[in-house]
């Protein structure tokens, strides 16, 4: 191999070595220090396009299954006014049952007149509940759509059933419900009756759609695990892995650097030749 002054190309391929090596160990502590496996678009424009539309997806079922949450908290208010109509209807109807009693005075019916009397109007102010400031209940069976996946292509309806017109409140506020006769009091039984089962079938279905945005919510979680180990694959560094080649970097950085030295050294040759 011939001997030059002008060009040393020993150290200039020990150099573009080094900066190689120099460059491959700053981003590998790059990937250890921040975690990631991609820290610039440049390592993988692909995989990263498609962490982001998870990462997107991961957010929208996050705040999906929020909705659902929500959606389940209503659905348990609206049963315990279901509860609490069920207490005041049963009451009512005992009620009822004790104004036919032959032993009561006028006087006596008319106490049990005065308490049912309260308890219509209880169920009344029931039905004007609301939840953060939403209506629970219609005046007529108007359903709410809650959607029950991350892209919104999939929904269900929570019903708002009606209290106030035809259904509980009016049936029993249009019906003879004076229980100060023998005749109003058998009147309002059967009303009340009637109005029990409406409000059985009203909390059957309410239980259906709780039940049903349940298992909607089962799903969401199962898909959002799996999109974060998909995306986690992409994205994030594996340790040991890297670990491995930043061990690999630091001993050719070193290398690499003796090597460099040695060729510069190689110049030293030509002064030897020169003075002798």
């Amino acid at each position: 191999m011939s001997i030059s002054i002008n060009t040393n190309t020993s150290a200039s391929v020990a150099a573009s070595n080094l900066s190689t090596t120099n460059s491959s160990l700053q981003k590998s502590l790059q990937r250890l220090s921040s975690g990631s496996r991609i820290v610039s678009t440049a390592d993988d424009a692909g995989g990263l396009a498609v962490s982001m539309k998870m990462t997107a997806a991961i957010r929208r079922t996050e705040a999906t299954n929020i909705n659902l949450a929500n959606a389940q908290s209503f659905l348990k208010t609206q049963d315990g006014a279901f509860s609490s109509v069920s207490k005041v209807l049963t009451r009512m109807s005992e009620l009822a049952i004790l104004a036919q009693d032959v032993t009561k005075t006028t006087s006596d019916t008319a106490n049990y007149q005065t308490e049912f009397s309260a308890l219509q109007t209880q169920i009344q102010d029931l039905a004007g509940e609301k939840f953060n400031g939403v209506s629970m209940f219609a005046s007529s069976s108007t359903p709410a759509a809650v959607y029950t996946n991350e892209d919104s292509t999939s929904s269900m309806n929570i019903t708002k059933h009606g209290l106030t017109t035809g259904n509980i409140a009016t049936s029993i506020a249009a019906a003879s419900t004076a229980i100060n006769s023998a005749t109003g009091a058998t009147a309002a039984v059967s009303t009340i009756n009637t109005a029990l089962q409406e409000l059985a079938t009203m909390r059957a279905q309410n239980g259906a759609e709780a039940s049903r945005i349940g298992f909607a919510q089962d799903m969401l979680v199962v898909n959002k695990n799996n999109l974060e180990m998909a995306n986690s694959r992409i994205l994030d560094v594996d340790v040991a892995a890297e670990s491995t080649q930043l061990s690999r970097f630091n001993i050719l950085q070193q290398a690499g650097t003796a090597m460099l030295a040695q060729a510069n050294q190689s110049a030293q040759s030509v002064m030897r030749l020169l003075q002798g």
